[in-house]
């Protein structure tokens, strides 16, 4: 049970991280477009999420948005959740990573010709990486210890099995000192992870 539960984890927890990444990277685009309105609809996205419970936001999609669009899947929902919760966060680590590359580099980009999309590819985000990757290490590991949460809504992961177990066999101690080693195997080698990418964008500026 406790193999079944840490392998729905790791999934659930990769793809969160795939997902978030990406809506981090288009929120933290979109806070910085000249257009107007895709200020304010990121602004918007990342200020409820941030000023809402997590728990809050999965008993509200769960029970209320999934059901009217008719998801019934809850491993997709549960995706779906962390994904928009940790968006937010990363999209501001990201955005303040951005904003860290001194403007001068932004104009000598432009001077000698590069587009938009060229600037941020070769000026931006070699640069803005290694400030983000310590925030992103913390974020990516809160990211799997709050797929914890998702037990609240019946999906079978690591805490939703160490608590069956607990009920099962009427033990608290034997059931979760596992789920903590469990988690940490997780987590570590994300951390350790992280950590040589850091290694590897360590260099003068």
């Amino acid at each position: 049970k406790f193999l079944t539960g840490w392998v729905s984890t790791i999934l659930i927890s990769a793809a969160a991280l795939v997902c978030s990444t990406l809506i981090g990277t288009v929120a933290a685009l979109a806070r910085r477009s000249r257009i107007l309105l895709c200020r304010y609809v990121g602004a918007t996205y990342v200020e409820i999420i941030r000023c809402t419970p997590l728990l809050v936001q999965i008993l509200i999609f769960w029970y209320v948005l999934a059901n009217a669009a008719n998801l019934q899947n809850r491993y997709v929902a549960g995706v779906l959740i962390l994904s928009a919760f940790a968006g937010a966060y990363i999209s501001e680590i990201i955005r303040a990573g951005i904003e860290s590359v001194p403007e001068s580099q932004l104009e000598s980009a432009r001077a000698i010709g590069l587009t938009p999309p060229q600037i941020y590819r070769y000026v931006i985000f070699p640069q803005a990486t290694r400030q983000m990757l310590p925030p992103l290490t913390g974020q990516f590991v809160s990211l799997v210890k709050d797929s914890s949460l998702l037990s609240v809504i019946a999906i079978n992961e690591l805490t939703k099995s160490a608590q069956e177990l607990n009920a099962n066999a009427h033990t608290s101690f034997e059931g979760y000192l596992p789920l903590a080693v469990a988690y940490l195997t997780i987590t570590f080698p994300l951390s350790m992870w992280t950590r040589s990418l850091e290694k590897k964008f360590l260099y003068e500026t």
